[in-house]
C-alpha cells in the first residue's frame, strides 16, 4: 500500500443549525447521536468557518467553492452555469443558464390554500413547496420533456436533470434579473422575490406559461389521484454565464474525485477537473444510498489523492422544517457514511479527513443563513485533540475561526492545521 497521503472531505449538506426550542435551546447537531463526527471532533483540530462571504448569495454553489478553496467572489457567475457543467449542456458565450425549479404554489382561498392557480401567476400567491412534493425522476422528466415542447424554441431550451432540479438555457439570452431562490420564499408570498429586470418579461411568460401548461398534464392528475402535490408551475433562478476555474491539481496538486447526487456538485467538480462518481440509488435525499457513497469514496481513494463526499440529506430535512427529519439525516450521516468511511481508511494508509457543512439551514427559516459553520479535520498520525464534540457550541469554544473560507482547503491539505 502507498504511503502517499489520502484526504477526503465529508460533506453533510446545511448540517449546521441554530438553536431549537423544542430540544431545550440544544441545536439538532447537539441534539443527534454522532459518535464517529464526535470522534474526529475530540480527536483532531475543531473550529468554525465563514464559507459565506458577506455580500454574496446564501448558496450552495457559493458555499461549496469556498471548501473546495476557491474565493467566489473572484470565480462565481452564478449557480445555474455551474449545474448545466454537471449536466453535460454546453454553454457558448452569451448562453445564460437558468435553475428551473418545479414547484407548487397556492392561492388562497374559503378552505385555505387552493393549489388549482387557474392558468394565473400572481405575486400574491405563496410558494407552499419549492421542491414541487418531490416528484420522481420519471415523473418530472415526462414534466419537462412537455416544457421543452411546448415553451421550447430555437432560443430556449429545458433540460431534466432529479427530481425537481432542472435548467433552462436561453441561447444569446439575458441575465440581468434579480429574483429569489425559490427555497428563499417557503411559506411566504412569491411577490416578495418576482423577477425584475431587464430579463423578467421574458422569464414571468415563462413562467405564467407554464401554469396553465402544467394545469392539464397528466402526470399532476395521477398526483392528485395519490394525495400527493401538484407541479403547478416552474420557478426560474440561479442564471449565469460559463465560469472559468483553475483545475484543482494545478492549484493543490492532488487529483481529485466527488461523489454526491446533485448537478450543482458534479458541475463544480467537472469545472475544477475532479472525476465525478456516480453511485446507484443517491437521490439527494433522505433515502439516498449512504452505504453505496462510503463504499465508493474508499475504492475511489485507491486512485485519486482527494475525494469530496457530499451528502444532500440534512439541507433538504432544514428546508422541510422538520427538526425530527434533520436528527435523522445527522445520525444516517454519521453511522452509514462518516464511520464506515473512517474504517475504510485505516487500509489506506496515513490520511485526512474534514468534515463539515457548507453553510447552515436553520430548520426555524427553512432557509440556507450566513453563520460560520463548525469545521473538524482529522489526522492519522497525530494523537491527542481538541477534546470536544461535533457541534456549533463546541466548536465554536475552541477560538478557531477562520474568517476568509476558501483558505481552509489549503490549510487543511499542506497540514497548517
Amino acid at each position: 500500500m502507498s504511503e502517499r497521503d489520502k484526504y477526503i472531505v465529508l460533506l453533510g449538506d446545511g448540517m449546521a443549525d441554530r438553536p431549537v426550542d423544542e430540544l431545550g435551546g440544544r441545536t439538532p447537531l447537539m441534539a443527534a447521536r454522532t459518535p464517529n463526527m464526535d470522534r474526529i471532533a475530540s480527536e483532531g483540530v475543531l473550529g468554525m468557518v465563514r464559507t459565506l462571504p458577506e455580500g454574496m448569495p446564501l448558496g450552495s454553489d457559493v458555499a461549496n467553492l469556498t471548501v473546495l478553496g476557491y474565493d467566489p467572489k473572484a470565480v462565481y457567475t452564478g449557480r445555474s452555469p455551474i449545474e448545466a457543467a454537471g449536466m453535460g449542456v454546453e454553454l457558448g458565450p452569451g448562453d445564460v443558464a437558468y435553475r428551473c425549479n418545479l414547484v407548487t404554489l397556492g392561492r388562497s382561498g374559503s378552505d385555505g390554500l387552493d393549489t388549482d392557480l387557474a392558468g394565473e401567476l400572481k405575486p400574491e400567491f405563496i410558494m407552499v413547496d419549492f421542491a414541487g412534493g418531490h416528484p420522481g425522476d420519471e415523473e418530472a422528466g415526462s414534466i419537462v420533456s412537455t416544457l421543452a415542447k411546448e415553451l421550447g424554441e430555437e432560443t430556449i431550451e429545458f433540460h431534466p436533470s432529479v427530481s425537481y432540479r432542472h435548467l433552462m438555457v436561453w441561447r444569446k439570452g439575458l441575465q440581468d434579473l434579480t429574483v429569489s431562490p425559490p427555497h428563499d420564499l417557503t411559506d411566504g408570498r412569491i411577490g416578495i422575490g418576482w423577477p425584475r429586470g431587464p430579463a423578467s418579461e421574458r422569464i414571468l411568460d415563462l413562467m405564467t406559461r407554464s401554469v396553465g401548461l402544467l394545469a392539464r398534464h397528466p402526470v399532476n392528475a395521477r398526483r392528485a389521484s395519490e394525495g400527493k402535490k401538484p407541479v403547478n408551475a416552474i420557478w426560474l433562478w440561479g442564471q449565469g454565464v460559463k465560469p472559468g476555474m483553475r483545475n484543482f491539481r494545478d492549484v493543490y496538486g492532488l487529483d481529485g474525485a466527488m461523489i454526491t447526487a446533485v448537478d450543482l456538485m458534479r458541475g463544480l467538480a467537472v469545472s475544477i477537473g475532479f472525476e465525478v462518481i456516480k453511485v446507484p440509488g443517491a437521490t439527494g435525499y433522505l433515502d439516498t444510498n449512504y452505504e453505496g457513497k462510503a463504499s465508493a469514496a474508499i475504492e475511489a481513494l485507491q486512485d485519486v489523492d482527494i475525494v469530496y463526499l457530499h451528502v444532500e440529506a440534512p439541507d433538504e430535512a432544514g428546508h422541510s422544517g422538520l427538526v425530527n427529519d434533520k436528527i435523522k439525516a445527522l445520525e444516517d450521516f454519521d453511522s452509514r457514511v462518516v464511520g464506515p468511511v473512517l474504517e475504510g481508511l485505516k487500509e489506506l494508509g496515513p490520511h485526512r479527513a474534514l468534515l463539515l457543512p457548507d453553510h447552515a439551514t436553520p430548520v426555524a427559516i427553512k432557509t440556507h443563513s450566513g453563520d460560520p459553520v463548525p469545521f473538524a479535520i482529522y489526522d492519522s498520525r497525530i494523537s491527542g485533540g481538541s477534546g470536544g464534540t461535533y457541534d456549533e457550541a463546541s466548536a465554536a469554544s475552541t477560538g478557531i475561526h477562520i474568517k476568509n473560507g476558501h483558505e481552509l482547503m489549503g490549510m487543511f491539505i499542506r497540514k497548517e492545521l
